[in-house]
């Protein structure tokens, strides 16, 4: 009898045991967010982020480490992201490393792609601190490596996706229809695309000189119309390129800009002495014309993508951007994001999104 009084109490002890450890693991299943969307949600106070501190990173770019620029508010790094039918789980760096052990990983695209991989670096690189990494950077590439897991974090910077060749004659020509870098995104095993914020620059900020699809030249055309054009074609080089079962593929949605307070009902402010995030879920200047392109090209593909729908939840964040706390203090820069901060997210998700996609 006393035998069996003390197997019932260890059997009591393991279930209760399991049920704590559990506890940690249960919000990574896919059942919890397989009916959860990731992206309707709000921004709620919690002191525990961010997830790494900026001052340990010691690879952040100098635009985007608005602490060591001299930002004195630090309310905006005190937030995460609740989506509204689920618990977004906190990002895991050990388990990523684990999961994507001997992996290579690819970023393509612009400077948000860089803001993005960046975020990632610091979050693994603060999840193991005492690991090796290494840093290379050589022409569009840069690796970032851990060489105790064998991974590889790769930006390769292309802000169009699509070519962008030099003529005797005309000069610049953005190609709308030819995407020869993309020899340079085969054989990956994560691959993380980005394009938008470029095709609406002008003047001196304007990289091509003409654009060109097909056997026409043109000086210029509705912006939106050569972004649908661009994104077409990348769209078929991954139908035609990607093979699935040995490539993820994510494309990361339109990042906002915060540079006409009108849109969140504060007319003459911009992103510069925002201090914390929109209340509410939803935008009051509401949608990115581009996110629709982003939403009809996908749509039509051939292949799975996984589209980041970032848009709406970073549009709740003026408070985010480097305003004149970048690099360089003349610049109110209210595109890109300081680091920790918002892509931090973005990663978050794309984490919730794979552990729950696959099997340990």
């Amino acid at each position: 009898m006393e035998y069996m009084t003390f197997a019932l109490m260890l059997l009591c002890f393991h279930v209760i045991w399991l049920s704590i450890a559990c506890q940690g693991f249960s919000s990574l299943q896919p059942h919890n967010l397989s009916s959860c969307n990731l992206y309707e949600g709000k921004w709620v106070f919690d002191d525990t982020y961010p997830l790494y501190d900026s001052a340990v990173c010691p690879f952040i770019k100098k635009e985007f480490n608005c602490q060591k620029n001299g930002r004195p508010d630090k309310l905006y790094l005190k937030y995460k992201w609740k989506p509204t039918a689920c618990e977004l789980p906190r990002f895991n760096g050990e388990e990523f490393l684990r999961r994507y052990r001997g992996k290579k990983i690819m970023f393509v695209g612009d400077s948000l792609s860089l803001n993005q991989w960046q975020s990632l670096t610091c979050m693994l690189h603060s999840a193991v601190p005492s690991s090796n990494f290494t840093l290379r950077k050589k022409g569009h590439q840069s690796t970032f490596t851990f060489p105790e897991y064998s991974i590889s974090l790769i930006l390769w910077r292309n802000e169009f996706l699509v070519d962008i060749v030099k003529d005797k004659k005309l000069g610049r020509i953005l190609k709308l229809d030819s995407i020869k870098g993309g020899n340079a995104w085969k054989g990956f095993d994560m691959l993380i695309f980005n394009t938008w914020h470029w095709w609406l620059h002008r003047g001196k900020h304007q990289v091509w000189d003409y654009m060109q699809e097909g056997d026409k030249i043109y000086k210029d055309m509705d912006r939106l119309d050569a972004f649908r054009k661009g994104l077409k074609t990348w769209s078929q080089w991954v139908d035609y390129n990607v093979d699935p079962s040995d490539t993820q593929v994510f494309f990361q949605g339109i990042s906002p800009t915060h540079y006409h307070g009108k849109e969140w009902n504060e007319p003459k402010s911009t992103c510069k002495g925002q201090t914390k995030p929109l209340g509410g879920s939803v935008y009051p200047g509401g949608s990115v014309p581009a996110v629709v392109v982003v939403n009809e090209v996908l749509s039509s593909m051939k292949k799975a993508v996984t589209l980041l729908d970032v848009t709406t939840l970073s549009q709740l964040r003026p408070d985010g951007h480097p305003s004149h706390y970048g690099y360089k203090r003349k610049k109110n820069d209210c595109s890109h994001w300081c680091l920790a901060g918002t892509p931090d997210t973005w990663n978050q998700i794309m984490y919730a999104i794979l552990v729950s996609s696959e099997t340990p």
